[in-house]
């Protein structure tokens, strides 16, 4: 019993290591030259543009339940006609909390998976040693320019997931349910600051970064063949979303309220 558990720990620092080695080699490789534009952009697309529909749908049933819930909960407990200052409570959750997870969850199920299913093929059929005999580093080659790109792209999917959360949101209270639009409006813009919006982005930055390198890094691990690829895409999806879960926990503990 004390052996197989002191191997879980061993396993668990060890992996712990390799991803900080790894995540140290990626960052530096955002100051070394050449860089790698052609898959940057190529990690634009795939991640921005593709990703957008899923985003939107994402966003705009989590603000349409979130919309839901916190009318009857203003409806039920507080009393009738007090929904309409529902408005700021519906958007801080949006933009804060709600949106970024849900945008971090969604592109880690979709583009991180990929990343490890893509560059888990190529460590089986032995592309990644062919760039160590051509003298090219695979993690500035490889995994630098993903995750640049995941680091840009996932606060601007949250940032249009923000506005479509809170649109429909808005939509179910002022719309559907007949609430007062004007108090829900003036509520929403006198307690909604800039960085609330601000600490959202930020944590949506860090998520993709996270969920590029440990995409990257369950790709680069792979081995076995086929059935190793799929394993390696399916840690690569389970780490990242709980890891996603709790830095979110620590971000929204020690991110000051206000500046």
């Amino acid at each position: 019993m004390i052996a197989a558990t002191a191997s879980i720990f061993r396993r668990f620092f060890e992996q712990m290591g390799d991803f900080s080695i790894l995540a140290g080699r990626t960052m530096k490789g955002f100051f070394q030259k050449p860089w790698e534009g052609k898959i940057f952009l190529q990690g634009l697309e795939e991640i921005g543009l593709r990703t957008l529909p899923v985003v939107s749908l994402t966003a705009a049933f989590g603000g349409l339940v979130f919309g839901l819930q916190s009318y009857y909960g203003f409806h039920k407990y507080i009393g009738m006609g007090t929904e309409a200052y529902g408005g700021p409570i519906i958007a801080i959750g949006l933009v804060r909390e709600l949106i970024p997870i849900l945008v971090g969850l969604m592109v880690a199920g979709r583009v991180g998976s990929a990343m490890a299913a893509e560059i888990g093929t190529m460590r089986i059929t032995e592309q990644i040693d062919a760039l160590f005999t051509l003298g090219a580093d695979p993690v500035r080659y490889l995994v630098t320019p993903r995750t640049a790109a995941a680091f840009f792209m996932l606060p601007c999917l949250t940032l249009f997931g923000d506005l479509i959360g809170v649109l429909s949101a808005q939509f179910y209270n002022v719309v559907l349910m007949g609430v007062n639009g004007t108090v829900y409006w003036r509520n929403t813009r006198m307690y909604l600051d800039l960085w609330d919006i601000g600490s959202g982005l930020i944590k949506a930055a860090v998520f993709g970064a996270l969920i590029a390198i440990i995409g990257c890094w369950q790709g680069l691990d792979a081995e076995g063949g086929a059935e190793g690829v799929g394993r390696a895409t399916t840690r690569a999806v389970v780490l990242a979303s709980i890891s996603i879960l709790i830095i979110n926990f620590f971000m929204s503990k020690f991110l000051p309220a206000s500046l």
